[in-house]
């Protein structure tokens, strides 16, 4: 004998069935889709980490006059002189703390200009640090321009404020015509320890979760499968009863 609540089941699961099934296929198959798509972006990430590894370890190239996004973080090197008086001060956490970033113009040799990040100061020793003169050869990594500020902060040149390493912004700001490049170089560290800026500070760290993502992905879609399997299962006891 059936009760009232075991006809409805029993009337209701066709219909039950079926879009339980759609539901189903259609939250799996995401799931699914996505774990893959990780999988991929986790190929890619490793493949630029070692790229970037590799640049970073090379011997420096000459300076180019311009760079793309596949240049950055080359190692390069490039000899000029500075032009001091038109550095840059911008503002920068570290592990040393919070301070400054000094952005130099380097006239090049080769007739171009080029914004060199000298290194770090803190707050009490931005007017106080080392201005090489006469010609230098400088080494360090190809960084890409910043242009517009840093979070939630905007550069602000008429105030001399800066937050990000806004190549055209600064030249702009301090008046220097003619070739510019469009990145600036990281400087590496001085030889001495204690000197001023504190170069080669570079952090290359780039996040890397894709697996644990592409993981949680096909779990989710495992359980969906397994949930399925349950729920049908029951259905089914249901309407054998």
């Amino acid at each position: 004998m059936k009760t009232a609540q075991d006809g409805g089941r029993s009337g209701r699961s066709p219909a039950f069935a079926i879009g339980l099934t759609l539901i189903a296929l259609f939250f799996f198959a995401g799931f699914c889709v996505l774990g893959s798509w990780q999988v991929q972006r986790l190929a890619w990430k490793r493949d630029l980490i070692a790229r970037v590894d590799a640049r970073i370890h090379a011997l420096p190239i000459p300076a180019p006059r311009a760079a793309t996004r596949a240049d950055e973080y080359r190692r390069v090197r490039i000899s000029g002189h500075f032009l001091h008086d038109k550095a840059a001060l911008v503002q920068a956490v570290t592990v040393r703390g919070a301070g400054f970033w000094v952005l130099t113009p380097l006239v090049t040799d080769q007739g171009f200009t080029l914004i060199v990040n000298r290194g770090f100061v803190p707050p009490d020793k931005r007017r106080d640090y080392a201005r090489p003169q006469g010609k230098v050869l400088v080494t360090g990594l190809l960084r890409l321009s910043e242009p517009g500020g840093g979070f939630l902060r905007s550069n602000d040149p008429a105030a001399d404020r800066w937050y990000s390493r806004d190549v055209a912004a600064i030249a702009a700001a301090r008046g220097i015509s003619g070739p510019l490049a469009d990145y600036f170089m990281d400087a590496d560290a001085a030889c001495g320890p204690d000197s001023l800026p504190v170069g080669g500070l570079t952090i290359v760290k780039f996040p890397n979760s894709h697996l644990e993502y592409a993981i949680t992905w096909f779990v989710l879609a495992a359980m969906v499968a397994g949930g399925y399997i349950i729920v049908m299962r029951q259905a089914r006891k249901d309407r054998r009863g």
